[in-house]
């Protein structure tokens, strides 16, 4: 039995749900990554609100492949 893949929107596109959680993990890796920064020039930022203006950010701008 093949499960179904889910198609999620996004800017129009159209995704699977894999890839759609493939993106999410990735900007939270790219906010754990640079978190410490953040926090060095802003000491009271959390990294919830750091994620979240990632999460933000990533959804705005369009993602570049290498």
């Amino acid at each position: 039995m093949k499960a179904k893949m889910q198609q999620a929107s996004v800017g129009g596109n159209q995704m699977s749900g894999n890839e759609q959680v493939r993106r999410e993990i990735q900007s939270f890796l790219q906010a754990l990554n640079s978190y410490p920064d953040r926090v060095a020039r802003n000491p009271g930022v959390t990294f919830e609100e750091h994620c979240s203006g990632m999460v933000r950010t990533a959804k705005t701008e369009p993602r570049r492949r290498a």
